[in-house]
């Protein structure tokens, strides 16, 4: 499974330019970043270099954040392949909890990442032939 750093923050102008100058000053490489927002607050969810130090440093910048572990899964770029890998999981009668898409930058084949309920999710998608990633 993946690590990743998911934090509140304010939904105001230059919220997320405040969240990655932070972590530039730090030496954090963002490899993947999704942020949803609200009325007044959003949830920044953050796949990066060194969840540890980026944890660290948000916090002592205000932020309150949290460590997730969530699922990577490759892909391979065709039509219908993640409609494969949601038709598997829904047939576990496993819940998504979220779901986003990036991409391997190594091979640059598109990532699924997605956070279920279940631990036996990674267990059954390897099961199933998926490829999942330890990191980015």
């Amino acid at each position: 499974m993946l690590n990743q750093v998911s934090l509140f923050t304010e939904n105001n102008c230059g919220g997320l330019l405040k969240i990655t100058t932070i972590l530039a000053k730090a030496n954090i490489n963002i490899y993947t970043m999704l942020a949803n927002d609200s009325a007044e607050f959003g949830i920044v969810r953050l796949i990066v270099d060194n969840p540890e130090v980026a944890m660290d440093t948000l916090k002592k910048e205000g932020y309150q954040c949290r460590h997730d572990k969530v699922i990577a899964v490759e892909m391979n770029d065709t039509p219908g392949y993640l409609d494969g890998i949601l038709t598997a999981i829904h047939s576990a009668n496993i819940d998504i909890s979220y779901l986003y898409i990036s991409f391997n930058r190594e091979n640059v084949k598109p990532v699924v990442i997605l956070k279920t309920a279940e631990p036996e999710t990674a267990t059954f998608l390897i099961g199933r032939g998926y490829h999942l990633l330890e990191s980015f």
